[in-house]
Formats: C-alpha cells, sequence, structure tokens
C-alpha cells in the first residue's frame, strides 16, 4: 500500500530544518512505497525559501506553493492533488507526531479498516476546547472514535468524498462513518512544539466548530429527506397557528376580541405555507442530485469474484 503524508506548513520556518532530518530518517529506516509532500500555505516567514534551499538534499520530498495563505482546506486539497498514494495521512509541520506513529497506524488499516484515527497520549494545550469538540461530535454523529481532531490515515476515496468546505476537513471521521466506513484509533504520543506558535487558539474555535458540527450534521441528515426537516417544522407551525385561531374564535364569541392573536395566527399559517413549499424544493433538488450509481471497475470485479466464490 503506497502511503502519501501531506504535510501543511503556513510560517513554520522554524520547523522546517528537524521536520525534513525525521522524513528522512523514517524514509532510510523503512523500504516502504512513501511519499512525502510539504505544502507551503503562502508562508510570509521564509519558510518557501528555506525549503528551496534544502531540497537538493532531499529530492524525493514534493514540495508545493500557494501565492498566499488560503487555509488548510486549500492545503490539503493541493496536497492531495499532487499525490498517488492508496493511503493519505495529513501530518503536522511541527512534529507534534512522529513517523513511526503513523506506520503503526499504516500497519492497522491494512488489516482491514478504511480509516484509523490517532488518540492522544501527552500534554495538550488546547485540551479543554479538544474535549468540548469531541464530546458533541460523538454525542451528535455516534462515532467510535474518541478523537476527531488528531492525526489520521485514511484511504483515498474517504477524502474524494468529502464536501471540500473551509474547515471541513476536521469532519472527516464523521462523514466517512456516515457513508459506513470502518474505522477504529490507537494511541498515539503527542509531542511539544520543536518551534512556533499554534495557528489554533482561542475559545472562538468553540463557536465555529460547535456551528460547523451542526452543519455537517444537516448536511448529512435531512439533505437526503429534507421534507423530513422542512415538513416537521411546518407542521408544527401550522398546529401553533390552528391553536391561536381557536382561541381567537372562541375569545370573539364570548364577546372578546384581541388583534395580536389574529396576527399570530396569518404569522405561524403562512410560515408553514412557507416551509412546506422550501421541503418540496428541497426534495426536487434532492431528486436531481441522487443520479443512478455507477460502480467503479474494480467494484465489479470485487463483485463477480464474490458471486463466483473466490
Amino acid at each position: 500500500m503506497k502511503v502519501s503524508v501531506i504535510i501543511p506548513a503556513y510560517n513554520e520556518r522554524e520547523n522546517i530544518k528537524e521536520l525534513l532530518r525525521h522524513i528522512d530518517r523514517f524514509h532510510k529506516q523503512n523500504s516502504s512505497d512513501w511519499e512525502f509532500i510539504i505544502v507551503d500555505d503562502g508562508s510570509t516567514d521564509g519558510t518557501y525559501e528555506l525549503l528551496k534551499d534544502l531540497h537538493k538534499d532531499y529530492s524525493y520530498v514534493k514540495i508545493v506553493k500557494h501565492r498566499r495563505n488560503f487555509g488548510l482546506t486549500e492545503a490539503l486539497l493541493s496536497g492531495f492533488e499532487h499525490s498517488s498514494g492508496d493511503a493519505l495521512v495529513f501530518f503536522p509541520a511541527d512534529l507534534q507526531f512522529r513517523l513511526e506513529d503513523v506506520k503503526r497506524m499504516a500497519d492497522k488499516l491494512s488489516e482491514g479498516y478504511d480509516l484509523v484515527a490517532g488518540k492522544k497520549k501527552g500534554k495538550y494545550e488546547k485540551k479543554f476546547v479538544s474535549s468540548i469538540y469531541n464530546t458533541l461530535s460523538r454525542k451528535i454523529f455516534k462515532v467510535p472514535v474518541s478523537d476527531m481532531n488528531s492525526i489520521k490515515i485514511m484511504k483515498r476515496e474517504i477524502f474524494e468524498l468529502i464536501p471540500h468546505r473551509k474547515g471541513w476537513h476536521r469532519y472527516i471521521v464523521p462523514i466517512a462513518n456516515e457513508y459506513g466506513y470502518k474505522m477504529t484509533e490507537i494511541e498515539v504520543t503527542l509531542y511539544p512544539r520543536v518551534g512556533g506558535k499554534s495557528k489554533f487558539k482561542g475559545p472562538w474555535r468553540i463557536i465555529v466548530g460547535t456551528m460547523d458540527l451542526l452543519a455537517v450534521k444537516f448536511q448529512l441528515s435531512f439533505t437526503k429527506s429534507p421534507m423530513l426537516f422542512f415538513g416537521t417544522m411546518s407542521l408544527i407551525s401550522a398546529i401553533l397557528g390552528t391553536l391561536f385561531f381557536l382561541i381567537a374564535f372562541v375569545l370573539r364569541l364570548m364577546g372578546h376580541g384581541f388583534r395580536p392573536l389574529l396576527y399570530a395566527t396569518i404569522l405561524f399559517l403562512i410560515w408553514a405555507l412557507i416551509l412546506l413549499s422550501m421541503g418540496s424544493l428541497g426534495e426536487m433538488i434532492a431528486g436531481l442530485r441522487d443520479k443512478p450509481k455507477t460502480y467503479s471497475k474494480h467494484k465489479i470485479e470485487e463483485f463477480i469474484d464474490k458471486k463466483r466464490g473466490v
């Protein structure tokens, strides 16, 4: 199995020399078919210039450069486009993980899993934020992985399924789980940064992460059957509108007119019609999107072999 190690780097000049040494030691000690791709995401501290200077000693390492900083998702996509491995690893340039642990994860992947996540052990500066994110993820998505923002290795086809929107690389595990891929996790050691500062700090990440989690859940749950969501909300709104109408009608019979109840009736009934229309439109879009599925050649051959009893 060929493994592509994709390494996004943004202002990581302090770590580049040690990173390349670490890659080289691993490369010399292991004869397996691995490739290494470093993506400079528009660094302004001379990261790319240093990579160019050192590349003559590490010519087997691919280097990709962005003209400006596009973010981690785009860096991973650029690395993916220049990769050819059967499995992908997203490896941090700050060396908080080690390739020896990645190799153990790759060995575990070859046991029949589609994705293997690393469960961090060691001192973690963002433990509080990470614990909130992981708890919410497990509650919402019911995934069999406890640490979803750690290093992971996956089959190439999984990354092809991920919506390539900014930040959605963080939800590879729940999306892969939704598609039925087999996954597990093993413990990996978390090391202190070699140099530089973390790019992912601040309590605002909790808010952004929570909103993204809800967006992913909506995409996975309701886009398949939009009427399930919009129809339910429409029914609730219609019931409330009818209830306000009955109250207003009874009060009118008793000689007590109360105009705000009439306004509430009109509001909820109109909102019910709007939601119903949105659900119907969503169902039409979903129907156009869900084209008949085709099988790739290797999938057909696998099916034929199973039918033959191979």
